[in-house]
């Protein structure tokens, strides 16, 4: 979504531009004109066309009225509402708060996930609010944030879905502590060597709104871990 509105913004750069020249006749440009009716018709409607495929895709939908009569006064050179500084912020300004309206669900059925799941006994919660397990003890060192790590895990979405495994990779991995997202960090910290602990990651701890391949953004991520060695 926002990658598509960047062809909006790259248009209103062009036409604001073209704008703010404030030229002193009605002429779009000096000189005649060297498209064809016909052609300068199908530049327009070419790029209208695909302006709403982007837009009304991700549920964007402009006043009409307004978007034409801005893209006019760029384009003929008259006085434009905004300048380019301002029309930039109010089209953020717009966005940000579209996509808050989209994601409200989403963020919504994550707090619910975490909420009921934090009623269950046996899972403890840190104050930054990192859910967690303890499936085996063991009496082993805990590693540091700057240790580096062998384990086993095995990643999964709050629904189940299984994105990431090192025992269909065939083998544990080794990394630093420090270098994976903070809930995960955290969570290695909190084990011992031997055991094998379960975390609800919030996705304010790992990926957040971006989300990252085959994570949605504001997810949950259920990961199993089993701490084979501290390097």
């Amino acid at each position: 979504m926002k990658n598509k509105i960047l062809i909006i913004l790259a248009v209103l750069f062009i036409t604001v531009v073209f704008g703010t020249c404030k030229k002193n006749n009605s002429d779009y440009f000096p000189g005649e004109e060297n498209f064809s009716r016909d052609a300068s018709y199908a530049l327009g409607m070419n790029l209208g066309a695909r302006m709403r495929e982007g837009m009304l895709s991700d549920g964007i939908v402009p006043n009409v009225d307004e978007f034409i009569k801005g893209m006019t006064d760029g384009f003929s050179g008259r006085e434009t509402r905004f300048e380019l500084e301002e029309a930039i912020e109010l089209i953020d300004s717009a966005y940000n708060t579209l996509r808050m309206e989209f994601d409200a669900p989403i963020i919504q059925q994550e707090v619910e996930f975490l909420a009921q799941n934090a009623k269950r006994p046996e899972v403890k919660i840190t104050p930054s609010g990192l859910q967690y397990e303890i499936l085996t003890d063991s009496n082993g060192p805990r590693p540091s944030l700057y240790d580096t790590v062998r384990l086993h895990y095995e990643g999964r979405l709050s629904d189940g879905y299984l994105f990431d495994s090192t025992y269909e990779q065939g083998g544990p991995v080794e990394f630093p502590v420090g270098d994976v997202f903070p809930g995960w960090s955290e969570g290695l910290q909190l084990m011992t060597v031997g055991s094998t602990y379960k975390f609800y990651i919030p996705s304010e701890l790992a990926f957040g709104s971006s989300g990252n391949g085959p994570i949605p953004p504001y997810t949950t991520l259920v990961f199993t871990v089993e701490l084979l060695e501290i390097l």
